[in-house]
């Protein structure tokens, strides 16, 4: 039984979305000097290969522009994520707390 070109547009929206989420965090990681160039490009690559592969033998539709707008939140959230500095907290004292 054939699988559906709407299913496939699906999945190929579905791994776009993650692709665009880590192509953003390869550019908070490529700006702060953690990653290579190379990556960067690679995850550009397959994010613009995932939204071209969605609006692969159709128009222009709602689809589609719900996959591209889910992509872009996915990539704005990955890289303010990244870009921030993460501050760690000191749990010694709440795990071994101080008999006086």
């Amino acid at each position: 039984m054939p699988v559906s070109i709407e299913f496939l547009r699906g999945v190929a929206g579905f791994i776009g979305i993650g692709c665009a989420y880590m192509f953003g965090r390869s550019l908070a990681l490529f700006r702060k000097g953690q990653q290579k160039q190379f990556r960067l490009y690679a995850w550009a690559f397959r994010t613009a290969l995932c939204m071209a592969g969605v609006a692969f033998r159709h128009g222009v539709d709602a689809a589609d522009v719900v996959i591209w707008v889910l992509a872009a939140i996915g990539f704005g959230l990955a890289l303010w994520n990244h870009s921030r500095e993460k501050v760690e907290e000191d749990l010694t004292s709440t795990i071994f707390p101080h008999d006086d």
